[in-house]
Formats: structure tokens, C-alpha cells, sequence
């Protein structure tokens, strides 16, 4: 099978088109897929770059967001059949194979079907950006009907679903862009409220918007000063939850705590990678609820850009220069349905 392979630390050129041996069916409950698509990630680049979970098990195959078909099934998996199409977060991360493949194995219990009104190749795009917007605001942000929330980088990967996801759990939503391209995705998406942060102060329109109060929930996806920043946007016993690890000066820590303020940290990996078998299903579950709020309408996934497997590093660096809108995928070039 053809992977591209990263076999050091360092730019888009440790990346290399490698034919490797189809991959064992690894347990009786594990599944092999045949991949459509991978799903591009910030993630990707950086563990490119610096690979800092495992960085004595390269080569490697990045890549931690797939979808595809299952094409073969160890002797005990009870939740899928050979032909099931499905799609799912795993890999990738410097340890087990990744998706920048043509096949991949897989635990039973972390993988979902996917959307059935939707392809296959779009499929790969979701799962990293919706465990993630839906940890942050269902699960840390708890988010609540009525409720005003702001998410930096609306028209992003993960962005782009939280502005949906926020809407569906009944909240008032604003976001911060940096164009009017980015402008008009956020506002057909439903946002109430966009601000274009390079002609304005995100702080300043998010207190007029709220009557002076702040909003309840904050989504950092950008991190640094829009973090920081973030802490006099927030309303008084509000929550800021940041996908980001910035540090706090003194003075920001103070002005956190004299608000009052729940801050959290999202990193969906952490079920991967504390091996937390529990939270990897709660993770797959995440996923089939995403799949029935796009089959009723009510999400959906941007794929800006679509890219045979051979220019990943192309997509590596488009994530790279930033402004990218929604997605970028991969596609896996001997890809055919049965």
C-alpha cells in the first residue's frame, strides 16, 4: 500500500511516498479499513515538525482523522461487517499508523459509522474538529440555552463546527475573522454576531454586544494575546475554554480569578493518549451524534481544499501560512467504492 511516511523531525520534506505491506487485522476486535480520505489537522504539522509524544518511534505515519471502508474484521467484532462505510479519530499521533494511508486497523470501539448523507472523502474532515468543539462547549463549557458565546477563528477547522454546534444548544453566538470572506461563512453558518478582528477590538464589540456584561463562554482556538484578552470579554463567573496552552502572567491570573472565572483546557488526545479505552468510546460516541445532527441538517463540514495523498506536504504547508477556511483533505488515490 502506498503511506506517506515522516521519517524525522523537521519541514515538509521528511515526508516521503512509501509502499508499505497491507496492515494485519492487529485483534479479534480490532478492523482494518480500506481509507477514502484523511483529514488534515493543525495537529499534523506540528507533529511534523517536533514529534513530541514519541519522538523515538519514527517513522511514522501522521495523519489521526480517517474514513473509509472496512475491509476485513477479526474473528469477535460484533459492530461492524466488511463493507460498512466508517469514520473515525485514531492513530497518527507518532505511535500506532496514522491515515495518511491506503489502510488502517483500528479498535472496534473507536470507530462510527459515518454520515450517511454525506461522502466519504468529507467524512475525514470531521473528527478531530468535532470531539473537540464538543468537548469544549457540551462538556466543559456545558453550554445552556440563551447563553452568549464567543469562538475565535470561527471560519476554522474546529471554529466552523462550534459556531454550528453553539447554535444547536440554543446559544447566541459570536465570532472573531480576519476577513470578509471569513465574515460571510460565519454569518450563513448563524453566527449573531462577527467581528473582524483586524478593523476591530474583539473585547470592545463582545461588551457592547452583551450590554456591558461579557459573554458567558469564550472559545480560544487562537491562543497567545486573544487568550488574555479574552479574560475582560468574559462575564463575571463565565468560562473560558482554550484549545491552546498559553501561559499567564501574575497579572492575568489575577484578573481571572478577581472575574471569577472557569478556565479550562481541551486537548481531545488525551483519551488516545493515556490509553483510556473508557474515554476513546465516549469519544466514538461523540462522533455518532455528530452524524445524526448532519443527517438531519443541522452540521456540516467545509472542505476547502481537496488534495491527492501525494501533496500532503502541500496541505501541511497551506495550514502552515494560516487563514485556511474549514478543512483540508487528502485522498487516497485507489479509492473506489465496491
Amino acid at each position: 500500500m502506498q503511506t506517506m511516511l515522516t521519517t524525522s523531525a523537521g519541514g515538509i520534506d521528511v515526508m516521503h511516498l512509501r509502499d508499505l505491506d497491507v496492515p494485519e487485522v492487529l485483534s479479534p476486535l480490532h478492523l482494518r479499513v480500506k481509507l477514502a480520505a484523511a483529514g488534515i489537522n493543525p495537529l499534523d504539522t506540528k507533529l511534523r515538525m517536533k514529534p513530541v509524544y514519541y519522538p523515538d518511534k519514527l517513522p511514522a505515519i501522521l495523519g489521526c482523522d480517517g474514513a473509509g471502508i472496512v475491509d476485513e474484521i477479526g474473528t469477535e467484532v460484533t459492530r461492524f461487517k466488511v463493507g460498512d462505510q466508517v469514520y473515525f479519530n485514531n492513530g497518527g499521533i507518532g505511535l500506532d499508523p496514522g491515515c495518511y494511508a491506503e489502510y488502517t486497523t483500528l479498535h472496534e470501539d473507536c470507530c462510527a459509522a459515518k454520515p450517511a448523507n454525506l461522502s466519504m472523502q468529507d467524512s475525514a474532515a470531521i473528527p478531530l474538529v468535532l470531539i473537540t468543539a464538543w468537548e469544549a462547549l457540551v462538556e466543559k463549557a456545558n453550554i445552556q440555552p440563551g447563553q452568549t458565546v464567543l469562538i475565535h477563528g470561527g471560519a476554522g477547522g474546529v471554529g466552523h463546527i462550534a459556531v454550528q454546534l453553539a447554535r444547536h444548544l440554543g446559544a447566541k453566538v459570536a465570532v472573531t475573522v480576519s476577513d470578509d470572506k471569513k465574515a460571510a461563512l460565519t454569518n450563513s453558518l448563524g453566527a449573531h454576531k462577527v467581528i473582524n478582528y483586524k478593523k476591530q477590538k474583539f473585547v470592545d464589540e463582545v461588551m457592547l454586544w452583551t450590554g456591558m456584561q461579557g459573554v458567558d463562554v469564550v472559545l480560544d482556538t487562537v491562543g497567545g494575546e486573544t487568550f488574555t484578552k479574552s479574560i475582560q470579554a468574559t462575564k463575571i463567573g463565565g468560562k473560558i475554554v482554550s484549545i491552546i496552552a498559553t501561559a499567564m502572567t501574575l497579572e492575568d491570573a489575577q484578573q481571572a480569578r478577581l472575574r471569577n472565572l472557569t478556565i479550562c483546557y481541551e486537548l481531545m488526545l488525551t483519551a488516545q493518549l493515556m490509553k483510556m479505552h473508557d474515554q476513546r468510546i465516549r469519544q466514538r460516541k461523540i462522533l455518532e451524534e455528530g452524524a445524526k445532527l448532519i443527517e438531519a441538517g443541522k452540521l456540516g463540514v467545509l472542505v476547502s481544499r481537496q488534495l491527492p495523498l501525494i501533496e500532503v506536504g502541500q496541505a501541511h504547508k497551506l495550514i502552515e501560512k494560516g487563514g485556511v477556511m474549514g478543512k483540508i483533505i487528502v485522498t487516497m488515490g485507489l479509492f473506489s467504492l465496491p
